[in-house]
């Protein structure tokens, strides 16, 4: 029997924003995988007849270590299934996706990867946040946060960091963003640079917290944001109010 592989790409939380191959994806599929976090609004368009499986982590409940999905993916679609591994964000930015895609490849599992639109370019949209701006910053760079600089090697990869000029997007940075803005600053971002924090992106939970980088995580601890959460670096961060207020407007009824 042949079976396929569908490594498919959420989106950031709101169920509008998956890609319309996605959603074929979904509708077709008889094993769903699926993680806790931007894909819990399409689970049930998935068929009635599909096996639905939830492999994703939250407080209190650990899901399955990442060796045990790719094995459980591989063993579905080569059992003949048809598998949608759905994923928040885009399935390669960190998103484990390549791992899955290089253990099924090997495995003789036929992969299809259907990109999505990552939380690090829809979060900062959603905040009126434009990640580049020709009179401001021609590129943009994302990083992990999850590299914590408690470690000489990691500090010396953040400093690397800093010293790339443009927007510096983070994910998954709140555990160690008071750290991580320690090197930063050290390595040569502004004290004062725009920053902001955007936490829920996209749903009716979204939060926004806007401040200078050396004192951007204080705010957002004292708001009490955490995760999930991206975090926005850069002078087009000072764009985000007056864009927002603008989209704000644009939303209201006629």
């Amino acid at each position: 029997m042949t079976g396929h592989l569908a490594l498919v790409g959420a989106g950031p939380g709101d169920p509008d924003l998956i890609t319309v191959r996605g959603l074929r994806h979904i509708a077709r599929a008889d094993v769903l995988v699926f993680d806790r976090l931007g894909t819990e609004a399409l689970v049930p368009l998935a068929p009635s007849t599909c096996e639905r499986i939830d492999v994703g982590k939250e407080p209190g409940r650990h899901g399955m270590v990442q060796e045990e999905i790719t094995r459980l993916l591989i063993d579905r679609a080569s059992a003949g299934h048809h598998v949608v591994r759905l994923k928040g964000g885009d399935p390669f930015v960190f998103g484990r996706g390549g791992e899955e895609a290089l253990a099924a490849a090997a495995a003789g599992v036929t992969v299809e990867v259907v990109p999505g639109v990552s939380s690090a370019l829809a979060a900062p949209a959603a905040a009126g946040i434009p990640v580049t701006h020709r009179e401001i910053s021609r590129c943009v760079t994302i990083a992990s946060g999850h590299d914590d600089p408690g470690t000489s090697a990691a500090a010396e990869r953040w400093a690397s960091i800093a010293r790339v000029p443009g927007t510096l997007v983070l994910l998954m940075a709140m555990r160690h963003l008071d750290r991580i803005v320690e090197a930063l600053i050290s390595g040569g971002r502004p004290v004062d640079e725009p920053a902001a924090v955007v936490h829920w992106a996209g749903t009716p939970r979204e939060r926004v917290v806007r401040g200078r980088l050396d004192r951007i995580a204080a705010m957002a601890r004292d708001e009490g944001v955490g995760n999930p959460s991206v975090v926005v670096i850069g002078p087009v961060a000072a764009l985000g109010p007056e864009i927002a207020a603008g989209m704000a407007r644009s939303a209201q009824p006629a």
